[in-house]
């Protein structure tokens, strides 16, 4: 399947959307056995049926494997096949951590780059993947703002970080190029990030699924509640579409104990 390799790198598909995209496809070649050529509409419902009824996948997952055999057959093969339903994608809000367990995850941080990745993951609203390429140079020190090199959708954007944090920056020893580093100065993986931001939650006793996208959902919420333009908000978080950046209106506690209850005007 080299000619849908290509034309995903032809698209500047990141390459995990590559690896996605060409393990969906493979697979539904090994289910219905024939050559991708002879692939027609009625075998990719079935393969996805089978996901659904027999592999038990979530609707998200459906979602992507849908998108995935549809770039190779349509993009790629150019069978234009149409007409394929999938189940819906329940619309759930995401977690997001009060002010107060905020400082408390703060507080029980093990060790100082334990508290400094939360720190700057709340202070920032970085995605996890954005935060381990942060670079020294990345900082901009005297206007409290940071850059974001090649986040998601390849743009750059400008990011704020706290004064405070600043100066607990300005006072580290720069090991590594990167300002979260790891061993032999690397940057850390993903998943030692999700993993010292899991443990710190359990021993601050929050009974919330806590992940660093939680203090992105929490940086975005607070912001919306403290007053900020949501179009603001929209380009700290480096969302393309207003509507996604929406969905904090909805999870603001604060703006919603600020609404004068019809009630009360009788």
């Amino acid at each position: 399947m080299q000619d849908l390799i290509n034309e995903l790198k032809l698209r500047g598909y990141s390459q995990k959307t590559v690896n996605t995209y060409l393990e969906f496809n493979k697979n539904l070649i090994k289910y219905i056995r024939k050559k991708p050529e002879d692939i027609n509409l009625n075998d990719l419902k079935t393969y996805l049926a089978h996901l659904i009824s027999d592999k038990k996948y979530a609707p998200r997952t459906i979602n992507l494997a849908r998108s995935a055999l549809l770039f190779y057959y349509n993009d790629v093969l150019e069978k234009n096949f149409t007409n394929i339903k999938t189940p819906k994608i329940e619309s759930s809000l995401p977690t997001v951590l009060n002010k107060e367990e905020i400082k408390k995850l703060i507080e029980k941080a093990h060790t100082t780059k334990s508290k400094l990745i939360i720190k700057l993951l709340y202070s920032t609203g970085l995605r996890v993947s954005e935060l381990i390429k942060l670079k020294w140079n990345d900082l901009e020190y005297e206007n409290n703002t940071a850059w974001v090199r090649g986040g998601k959708g390849k743009k750059d954007r400008v990011i704020i970080i706290s004064p405070n944090l600043i100066n607990d920056l300005k006072k580290l020893k720069k090991n590594s190029e990167y300002v979260i580093s790891g061993r032999e100065n690397t940057n850390l993986s993903v998943k030692n990030i999700q993993k010292i931001i899991r443990n710190t939650a359990k021993r601050a006793n929050i009974n919330k699924k806590v992940t660093p996208h939680t203090l992105r959902h929490s940086f975005a919420t607070h912001l919306l509640e403290e007053g900020t333009d949501i179009r603001m908000i929209q380009e700290l978080l480096g969302h393309s579409n207003l509507q996604t950046t929406q969905i904090y209106t909805h999870i603001s506690s604060e703006q919603k104990k600020k609404i004068k209850n019809p009630l009360d005007n009788l």
